[in-house]
């Protein structure tokens, strides 16, 4: 890279040539296309706002946390888990992977660098990515120039905290899922868990362990399947079964079995999605629970299933049953989305919700050397695929224009030979 700088109002700006794609973000999506392009010699940068790769893993995420599909359905390309992990990894362990992944493949982010913007200069077709990165007081900018940009930020950037009726006003602790590290210290409290997903469902039981009391808001329907059926990982069976099944019938199967499992769900307050688990997925993004234990806390009246907030008070929440409850916490297991709205100044690949507006599986690569890795929705296995795609298609742009600047250099110096 080249670097030019000048002094201004921040402790130095510079302006960066980049000879080959900037990737932003360090993430699995971010760390499995520089592993791709690193074996095929392309350069690159990772730019990366936290102090260390898979930020949201090593900072945003609860302590009990595992990896909900078996480890085969969770690898990044190139690098399989080690052969003693369990089949379901913790966190802990994941976090091993990835920075194993990391050294493995010689990659170094820039860290401690947010984007600000990121836009393609239509007479210079390029692009230019401007970041600020602070160093105790001092704060620097750098514009970065590049042909390609790779957008590996992550489709859970950002937790989504919406806007309930008092929520303000209420006087105890209230916290997004994503600064939940334990339930130890709710132990005898009642706590609301807003939200009934996975991370809903895992915090609830982790709090009942903790002899907390929580109470969680089931306000839409939503599909429990066991985690396993009969030994086997239900993802493995549904995808073994969609080589010879249509989907819908599929889905008819995975449910009969989850009723023999786990009952009937409605029965404890939690209703399910007209659609079937699969085809909901596949349509709306909405991923099914996997449930690990929460469903038997639900029997047992240990987790609380309360329906919609109509708003909150000082001390209690009221339903849209019209039931009054005293509560000590909160806890907002309400979701996470893309942040690439905030600094992508693109709109005809990017949608305003910050997901490619072309659909699976073509929504890996944009045009003018823009691409989006990680946004299929499909868990680790889609960041995978896309990272396959993206650091080949890279390469083969890469080196066709390699071979070209091969080509002239020989004849630029026949013809200064001539004079």
């Amino acid at each position: 890279m080249f670097c030019f700088s000048d002094q201004n109002e921040f402790c130095g700006r510079r302006c960066v040539w980049i000879n080959g794609p900037v990737i932003v973000g360090a993430g699995p999506s971010g760390l499995a296309v520089s592993a791709g392009l690193r074996e095929q010699g392309v350069p690159f940068v990772v730019i990366e706002r936290s102090d260390c790769i898979a930020s949201i893993w090593q900072k945003r995420t609860y302590n009990r946390l595992k990896l909900h599909l078996p480890k085969k359905f969770c690898q990044l390309p190139q690098l399989p888990f080690p052969e003693e992990y369990p089949e379901y990894p913790t966190k802990q362990q994941f976090i091993t992977y990835l920075e194993n992944y990391a050294q493995k493949f010689d990659i170094k982010p820039q860290f401690n660098e947010c984007v600000q913007s990121a836009k393609y200069d239509e007479a210079c077709h390029l692009w230019r990515v401007v970041t600020i990165s602070s160093n105790g007081s001092c704060q620097s900018e750098t514009e970065y120039i590049c042909q390609m940009l790779v957008v590996a930020s992550g489709e859970n950037a950002e937790g989504v905290v919406p806007e309930i009726d008092g929520l303000k006003d209420f006087s105890g602790e209230v916290i997004h899922a994503k600064d939940y590290k334990s339930g130890e210290k709710y132990s005898g409290k009642k706590v609301l868990v807003v939200g009934c997903g996975n991370s809903g469902m895992e915090l609830s039981l982790d709090l009942s362990n903790h002899k907390a009391n929580p109470l969680m808001v089931v306000r839409s329907s939503v599909h429990v399947l066991p985690r396993e059926i009969m030994g086997k990982s239900t993802f493995d069976i549904a995808v073994m079964l969609m080589k010879w099944l249509p989907l819908w019938l599929v889905d008819k199967l995975i449910l009969l079995l989850s009723w023999f499992i786990l009952g009937n769900t409605q029965a404890y307050g939690i209703k399910r999605p007209s659609l079937g688990p699969l085809q909901l997925k596949n349509q709306h993004g909405k991923t099914p629970v996997l449930d690990i234990g929460a469903l038997e806390k639900v029997r047992s009246g240990e987790i609380k299933v309360v329906p919609g907030i109509k708003r909150f008070n000082c001390n209690s929440v009221e339903l849209v049953n019209g039931e009054t409850l005293d509560i000590d916490s909160v806890v907002l297991a309400t979701g996470y989305c893309s942040n690439v709205p905030y600094w992508l100044q693109e709109t005809k690949f990017f949608a305003k919700n910050g997901f490619p507006k072309t659909p699976f599986p073509n929504c890996w690569k944009g045009k003018c050397g823009l691409y989006a890795s990680g946004f299929t929705r499909r868990g680790l296995a889609g960041v995978s695929a896309d990272a396959i795609k993206i650091s080949q298609d890279i390469a083969k742009v890469w080196n066709e224009e390699l071979n070209l600047k091969k080509l002239k250099v020989p004849t630029h110096r026949r013809c200064i030979s001539t004079f």
